[in-house]
């Protein structure tokens, strides 16, 4: 009976505490989201950074409802942890209805259009977008004067937003020209977003519509944001792939937003294998590096070392901060190696998919399963139908071991994170059979 009591008084209590919430939210969202507006409906990104609360109340009732659901927590062997764990697991809770955005961030030549399609592939409930941040970046190239890095970071955080609440209105201030009427032939590799070319977002083709404007399964003409926007909002799921975001701090924000539901995805890969990579795809841009292949003479002082050390620098300071684990970021950052995927796909999917908290399609599983053990590799910098395992150690053969020592002398705390191990020599560089991977876990 006293424990019947118990859970009586506690029930009241929690009950009390949800109305004051209750009323404390309604008065805040009656200043920063509008009451008669569905939650789903295409959105302005929300910037509530001064106004979010410590959460007292609601940490409150997440112990009381914890207390209710595990009484035997007071003889338990928990750690400190695994119960904050559970409290969380039980307390997180927002107005996303259940639906999951995703944030693949990675830098160039890390194997991320590959690792894309891990979500692209998904189908039915997803909706995927591949760097659509590249129109803010040309804008910014074009542009006669260069937005600040914080700015500029920001700009990308409210994009981000916004797409993710289905809204294109940001990113339609900077993709040029300028779409009429919400219609635009100019979104960047349209065609590597699946639900872009569904037929639900095809407008008829124009006789005089050039063939880059085509989606690979149809035929379609020039994009209707409109459309875009309500193929979003009928898609469960939202991921987006983006090699354009440099300081992790300025998505707080993003990820505090109660309207949605993110997990960040971190990729990185050897940045030896990156300097390989980039020398081949953006051959021209790389000319000095080649020469400095032939030679052997790299000067440390020069722009494109600095350049590359900075490159590296960067990477490694998203990392830091996302395995610090700040309390915004808890259980909402995942870091993988590239190499890992390569060599057990599958698995990884499989743990970014948990991760995520999004049921592994059969369609997923399937295309890793055809994409990842191809006999032929297709051509084309953005392929992503390769031999995985065999692509992660592609690049020792094919970069100097000169140009392998600058990398380690600039980029060594880097790869020490990551655990990728050094070389001290050619011989030991083009062994395959040494593996330069440690073992490691990360989260």
């Amino acid at each position: 009976m006293k424990t019947k009591y118990a859970i009586a008084f506690i029930f009241i209590v929690a009950l009390v505490v949800i109305e004051k919430e209750s009323n404390i939210l309604s008065m805040v969202s009656d200043k920063l989201i509008p009451r008669q507006i569905p939650l789903q409906t295409p959105q302005p990104p929300l910037d509530y950074s001064n106004t979010t609360q410590n959460g007292s109340l609601a940490t409150l009732l997440k112990m009381l409802l914890y207390k209710l659901t595990d009484a035997k927590l007071n003889n338990s062997s928990l750690s400190e942890e695994q119960e904050e764990q559970k409290l969380d697991a039980l307390g997180t809770s927002n107005f996303s209805g259940g639906h999951k955005h995703i944030l693949l961030m990675a830098a160039t030549r890390t194997g991320s259009s590959f690792v894309g399609e891990f979500f692209n592939q998904q189908r039915d409930n997803m909706f995927y977008m591949f760097e659509p941040l590249w129109h803010v970046e040309r804008t910014q190239s074009l542009a006669d004067e260069a937005i600040p890095g914080t700015e500029l970071a920001e700009v990308h955080r409210d994009v981000l937003q916004g797409l993710f609440l289905c809204d294109f209105s940001p990113l339609e201030k900077f993709i040029f020209p300028p779409p009429q009427d919400h219609v635009t032939p100019d979104l960047f590799r349209r065609e590597s977003s699946s639900s872009l070319c569904e037929e639900s977002v095809c407008s008829p083709v124009i006789k005089d519509v050039l063939e880059r404007y085509h989606c690979k399964t149809r035929r379609c003409g020039p994009l209707n944001l409109t459309l875009a926007s309500e193929s979003c909002l009928s898609k469960q799921h939202h991921t987006i792939k983006t090699v354009r975001v440099r300081q992790l701090e300025t998505l707080q924000p993003l990820v505090e937003d109660p309207r949605l539901d993110v997990r960040v995805i971190q990729l990185v890969r050897d940045p030896r294998a990156i300097l390989a990579s980039r020398m081949v795809a953006f051959s021209s841009e790389y000319q000095t590096w080649k020469a400095w292949a032939q030679d052997g003479l790299v000067p440390d002082d020069d722009e494109r070392v600095k350049r590359l050390k900075g490159n590296c620098d960067q990477i490694r300071t998203l990392a830091e901060v996302g395995l610090s684990k700040p309390p915004w970021l808890k259980r909402r950052y995942m870091l993988v190696r590239y190499e890992d995927i390569a060599r057990y796909p599958m698995q990884k999917a499989e743990e970014m998919y948990r991760f995520t908290g999004i049921p592994f399609s059969p369609q997923a599983r399937e295309w890793i399963l055809s994409n990842t053990q191809t006999t032929q590799e297709v051509s084309g910098i953005y392929s992503t139908q390769k031999n995985s395992s065999e692509q992660a150690e592609k690049w020792r053969s094919s970069i100097p071991f000169t140009l392998v020592q600058v990398v380690q002398r600039v980029c060594g705390p880097t790869l020490k994170l990551f655990g990728y191990r050094f070389v001290d020599d050619e011989k030991t560089l083009i062994d395959k059979s040494i593996s330069l991977l440690e073992d490691k876990l990360f989260n």
